[in-house]
């Protein structure tokens, strides 16, 4: 089964301003630049992290997905991922027991559920206990097979890049792209 809206792979720039983290979603041409523009999403820096929606263009008139807390203030709740109707197309949650020394969470969508963890162990100390600039940050999910769902690499470059690939074709790029914006929002990029 393929997802509705299926993109093997998408570039995610977060640019950083003052008081709002920019995401910037975007298909990648053949020679690996960003092409089109595919979804764009702001979160306001030192607020409550329990709602991101997602917009055709940074003109923000037309929602098209999104993703919001179960709960306010209860981060271990998760979070379901809607689509522009407020359908329910995903949820994903972190794992905060796992997570004490790699990041850890947990995915699910139609006909699917995963779990995805920070590649690198030494990365993941070294974050924990160190401020160094630039740290690659890289996840992976897989399903109970061990099979690969998506994968979020971060280029170490000043605004950070992601490159999210999804070998998985029951993954809704909306789904990824909400996962990909968390992993940065959640983790305090």
């Amino acid at each position: 089964m393929t997802a509705e809206m299926y993109l093997p792979q998408f570039l995610l720039k977060q640019k950083l301003t003052l008081m709002v983290n920019r995401y910037e979603i975007y298909t990648l041409g053949p020679d690996g630049k960003p092409a089109e523009l595919m979804a764009f999403a702001e979160q306001k820096r030192m607020a409550f992290k329990e709602q991101v929606t997602f917009y055709t263009d940074a003109s923000k008139t037309r929602p098209v997905f999104g993703f919001k807390a179960r709960k306010v203030m209860d981060l271990g709740s998760g979070y379901d991922i809607t689509d522009e109707a407020g359908q329910p197309i995903g949820f994903f949650r972190k794992d905060f027991g796992a997570s004490l020394l790699r990041s850890t969470f947990h995915l699910e969508g139609p006909g699917y559920t995963g779990t995805g963890q920070e590649r690198s162990m030494f990365v993941a100390l070294l974050r924990r206990f160190t401020d160094v600039p630039f740290l690659p940050i890289h996840f992976d999910f897989t399903n109970a097979e061990g099979a690969p769902m998506l994968s979020s690499t971060r280029r170490a470059s000043v605004g950070d890049r992601y490159t999210v690939t999804v070998p998985d074709q029951r993954v809704d790029f909306r789904v990824a792209a909400a996962v990909a914006v968390a992993l940065d929002a959640l983790m305090a990029r």
